[in-house]
């Protein structure tokens, strides 16, 4: 199991624990971790798990593919950086923390 942490935007964290090979999105909804709606249930194609990861674990998950990247140009929440779909992040064993943005429409 490892810990991934959601930081809600009101800055409270929900931890929660995933599997090793789980995406990050999945996590969050197989925990009910709010703010993270999974719409399209991982098919890339709706931008709803959108998340801002911490500096901290970037290196990770390395960069978005072109695919990813363009989705992520249509998130509700504006892109920053550290800005990734959820459901393309896969996690290891080291623990995660991201950020949920404010809205995900």
């Amino acid at each position: 199991m490892t810990r991934v942490e959601f930081v809600q935007p009101d800055g409270e964290p929900v931890v929660v624990e995933g599997d090793v090979g789980q995406t990050v999105m999945s996590v969050a909804i197989g925990n009910a971790v709010p703010g993270i709606v999974g719409e399209c249930g991982g098919q890339l194609s709706c931008s709803t798990c959108h998340v801002f990861v911490d500096e901290s674990c970037r290196e990770l998950f390395g960069e978005p593919d072109e695919f990813e990247d363009e989705m992520l140009d249509g998130t509700a929440a504006p892109r920053e950086e550290g800005s990734r779909l959820s459901c393309q992040m896969v996690v290891g064993e080291a623990p995660v923390v991201v950020r949920v943005p404010e809205t995900q429409y």
